[in-house]
Protein backbone atom coordinates (compact mmCIF):
# COMPACT_ATOMS: atom_id res chain seq x y z
CA UNK A 1 0.00 0.00 0.00
CA UNK A 2 2.80 2.42 0.87
CA UNK A 3 4.49 1.70 -2.47
CA UNK A 4 1.45 3.01 -4.35
CA UNK A 5 1.61 6.52 -2.85
CA UNK A 6 2.50 9.30 -5.24
CA UNK A 7 4.59 12.32 -4.16
CA UNK A 8 1.54 14.61 -4.09
CA UNK A 9 -0.32 12.21 -1.79
CA UNK A 10 2.66 12.07 0.58
CA UNK A 11 2.78 15.89 0.72
CA UNK A 12 -0.95 16.01 1.46
CA UNK A 13 -0.56 13.48 4.29
CA UNK A 14 2.29 15.50 5.81
CA UNK A 15 0.23 18.71 5.54
CA UNK A 16 -2.74 17.09 7.31
CA UNK A 17 -0.48 15.81 10.09
CA UNK A 18 0.98 19.31 10.52
CA UNK A 19 -2.50 20.82 10.68
CA UNK A 20 -3.75 18.26 13.18
CA UNK A 21 -0.84 18.24 15.61
CA UNK A 22 1.00 21.49 14.95
CA UNK A 23 4.69 22.02 14.34
CA UNK A 24 5.52 22.28 18.05
CA UNK A 25 4.16 18.83 18.94
CA UNK A 26 5.81 16.88 16.11
CA UNK A 27 9.38 16.80 17.54
CA UNK A 28 8.05 15.59 20.90
CA UNK A 29 5.97 12.92 19.20
CA UNK A 30 8.94 11.76 17.11
CA UNK A 31 11.17 11.68 20.20
CA UNK A 32 8.69 9.58 22.15
CA UNK A 33 8.21 7.25 19.18
CA UNK A 34 11.97 6.75 18.93
CA UNK A 35 12.25 6.13 22.66
CA UNK A 36 9.46 3.56 22.47
CA UNK A 37 11.19 1.83 19.57
CA UNK A 38 14.47 1.65 21.54
CA UNK A 39 12.67 0.18 24.55
CA UNK A 40 10.92 -2.40 22.38
CA UNK A 41 14.21 -3.32 20.72
CA UNK A 42 16.05 -3.72 24.02
CA UNK A 43 13.23 -5.82 25.50
CA UNK A 44 13.23 -8.07 22.42
CA UNK A 45 17.01 -8.53 22.71
CA UNK A 46 16.66 -9.38 26.40
CA UNK A 47 13.97 -11.95 25.65
CA UNK A 48 16.15 -13.57 22.97
CA UNK A 49 19.12 -13.57 25.35
CA UNK A 50 17.00 -15.20 28.08
CA UNK A 51 15.97 -17.98 25.68
CA UNK A 52 19.58 -18.92 24.85
CA UNK A 53 20.97 -21.75 26.98
CA UNK A 54 23.61 -20.66 29.46
CA UNK A 55 27.15 -21.93 28.84
CA UNK A 56 27.85 -22.53 32.52
CA UNK A 57 24.85 -23.47 34.59
CA UNK A 58 26.81 -24.87 37.55
CA UNK A 59 27.62 -21.93 39.84
CA UNK A 60 29.68 -22.55 42.98
CA UNK A 61 27.65 -22.45 46.18
CA UNK A 62 30.05 -20.06 47.91
CA UNK A 63 29.42 -17.22 45.42
CA UNK A 64 26.65 -14.70 46.20
CA UNK A 65 23.73 -14.50 43.77
CA UNK A 66 24.11 -12.13 40.85
CA UNK A 67 22.62 -8.65 41.09
CA UNK A 68 19.39 -7.89 39.24
CA UNK A 69 19.93 -7.16 35.56
CA UNK A 70 18.67 -3.83 34.22
CA UNK A 71 17.50 -2.89 30.76
CA UNK A 72 18.19 0.62 29.54
CA UNK A 73 16.27 2.35 26.78
CA UNK A 74 19.29 4.40 25.70
CA UNK A 75 22.82 4.94 26.95
CA UNK A 76 22.76 7.44 29.79
CA UNK A 77 18.97 7.42 30.08
CA UNK A 78 18.59 6.40 33.73
CA UNK A 79 14.97 7.49 34.04
CA UNK A 80 13.70 4.59 31.95
CA UNK A 81 16.00 1.91 33.43
CA UNK A 82 14.32 -0.70 35.52
CA UNK A 83 15.38 -3.96 37.15
CA UNK A 84 14.21 -6.99 35.22
CA UNK A 85 13.26 -9.12 38.23
CA UNK A 86 11.88 -6.37 40.45
CA UNK A 87 8.87 -7.26 42.57
CA UNK A 88 6.08 -4.72 42.27
CA UNK A 89 4.71 -3.35 45.55
CA UNK A 90 1.08 -4.05 46.26
CA UNK A 91 -1.25 -1.47 47.70
CA UNK A 92 -3.83 -2.52 50.23
CA UNK A 93 -6.93 -0.52 51.11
Amino acid sequence: MMGNLKPLEIVLIIAVILLLFGAKKLPDMARSLGKSARILKSEAKAMRKDDEPAATTDAPADQPPAAARTIQAAPGDVTSSRPVNEAKPTTQS
